[in-house]
Order: structure tokens, then sequence, then C-alpha cells
């Protein structure tokens, strides 16, 4: 038996059907009792700990009570939302049915892509307001995107203007930023909005069904800057034809819902890039031939070129 098979009789899920749909940062599983379908979370080791985890859970909990659309945890016949299986952090959430957002997206006439850039807006509005109500938001373990989490010695995601495939050039350039970007947010991140964020809704975290959106994925959740959220979700459409377009819709769908002021957008944006030119660096045997490094990098070169032309 599986570690996957075992799990399930933490759940009472014993002969459920399991299909394995992701293995990435977590494997994740369909189960299928003939009842319901659910997925089943294996999570990577050490990447966080069962306090994290269990913050995450209560987290997207809450949300779903909030009435905002994302996995709810299941609890096992014990109780407890996180089990320990062949030393593995498992857990159990809702299945929710539709496509992602990169899939629905190509199929999509410019209008119905404003209409949902709009609702997804929204949707991060409302979900920014009930974090912001909820009072264990202020306490929970989830790690920190603030400055210190993007540009300190020891940033989440890794030191971005170190990755290796950086030519003498493009070093010089991101240093500079990385020196600019501390500064700048040390005068600006008292004014800006600061709370728990879902960090990662890139197009395969959202997925789009007949009349709602889904938002999937809280596994990189923490605390950071609200605009940081905003550049998450609009990074991968910067090269669309309709960027200005679908851009100014996400924010006039946030905007009616909450207060945002994106005079610094450009520079999260710019930070976002980064983010993933260090991602990138522990997981170069994901990428052998380097191609996705490159698109990275010339990416966050272009954004900081831009930002730093600005000022």
């Amino acid at each position: 038996m599986n570690t996957a098979e075992k799990a399930l009789t933490f759940w009472g899920l014993d002969g459920a059907t399991v299909i394995l749909v992701a293995a990435r940062e977590n494997t994740v599983f369909c189960v299928n009792n003939d009842q319901h379908c659910y997925a089943l979370r294996l999570h990577r080791k050490g990447y966080r700990t069962n306090r994290e985890l269990l913050a995450e859970l209560d987290w997207m909990a809450m949300l779903d009570r909030a009435g905002l659309s994302v996995p709810a945890p299941i609890a096992s016949l014990d109780g407890s939302h996180l089990q320990i299986v062949d030393e593995v952090q498992v857990d159990v959430l809702t299945w929710l049915h539709g496509e992602t957002l990169d899939a629905a997206l190509p199929n999509m006439d410019q209008t119905t892509r404003k209409t949902l850039f709009r609702q997804i807006g929204y949707d991060m509005a409302r979900m920014h307001n009930a974090i912001d109500a909820w009072p264990q938001s202020v306490h929970c373990d989830r790690p920190a995107w603030n400055s210190e989490g993007l540009l300190g010695d020891a940033p989440l995601w890794d030191r971005f203007w170190e990755n290796a495939a950086l030519s003498t050039e493009q070093k010089t350039q991101f240093v500079a930023f990385r020196e600019y970007a501390v500064s700048k947010l040390t005068t600006i991140a008292p004014k800006l909005d600061y709370g728990l964020i879902h960090a990662d809704l890139v197009p395969a975290n959202i997925m789009v069904s007949t009349d709602t959106l889904h938002f999937i994925d809280f596994d990189d959740g923490g605390f950071g800057f609200r605009l940081f959220e905003v550049a998450t979700a609009l990074l991968k459409h910067n090269a669309a034809s309709d960027y200005n377009a679908l851009s100014e819709a996400l924010i006039d769908g946030y905007t009616s819902l909450r207060p945002l002021d994106v005079t610094h957008l450009p520079l999260f944006l710019a930070l976002r890039a980064a983010t993933y030119v260090g991602w990138n660096i522990s997981r170069s045997a994901e990428d052998p031939t380097g191609k996705r490094n490159t698109r990275f990098v010339v990416q966050t070169e272009d954004l900081i070129r831009d930002y730093m032309a600005t000022l």
C-alpha cells in the first residue's frame, strides 16, 4: 500500500479511486468514492512546518465560510485537518471543477477576457476584505513576502541577482535594482496595504467554471503587500496584446470594492518577475535547456529597465 492509499484510511475513504493529477511542488491526487471528489495533497518534505500548514488550512476554511470559492479542508476521522503518513504531511480538500485560466483565456474574445479580469480583481478584493475581518489573520504562522522576503540576504525564493545564467551586465543591473528597491520599500512600505495574500494567483491557480472563479493552491500564501498580489495576477499576461485592457479591468474590479493605490505597481511587477529568476536557481534540473530561465531573466530585465527609466 502506497502513501496515498494509506492516507485514505485516515479520512474513511478506503477503496476510493485515486488518480494522480499533479506532481510538482506537492503531489496531488483526485479521490473519488462514487459520492464525492476530493483533492488529496501529499506535501513536499521540509517546505512547510505543521503549524504553517494548519494555518493555511484554517485560512482556507475561513475564506470558504466567507463565500469565496476556494478548496475547503476536510476533517479526518479524528477531527484533524492534517495527518502524517510515512513521514509525509497529508491533507484532503474539496474538489473544485472547472478549467484553469491559462486553458480558458485563449478561447475567449477580448470582451469576455476583460469581464473575467474584472471578476478576478473583484474576487481578490473580496478575499482581502475577508482576511482583514478575520481576527486570526495577524497570528497566522506563514512566510512574509516583505522587503526581507523579497530582497533580503535570504529571500523566500532565493537570491535572484546571483542566478548563474546572468551576464555581467544583467548581474550589475539586478544588483542595482535590488539596492534601489530595498531603499524604496523602506520609504513606501508604511503607506502600503499589507496583510495575508495568496501570493501565487497565476493562471494555473485560478480556475474558471460556468459562473464562478476558484482560487486554488495557497501553498505560498503569506503576509505581503496587496500590490504584490495584483502584480502576480497580471505578470504572466504582460505580453498579451490586450494587457493594458486586462490590467485596467482587474484594477477596476478590485477598486469597485476596496481602495488600491497603483502608483507603485511597476515596482511590484519588476519585483515579482525577479522572484522567478531566484525560484529557478534550485530548479535547474527541471529546465535542462535553460529556456525557462532565459524567459524569466529577459522578462525581469525588461521590467527593471522600464521601471528604472521612469525614476
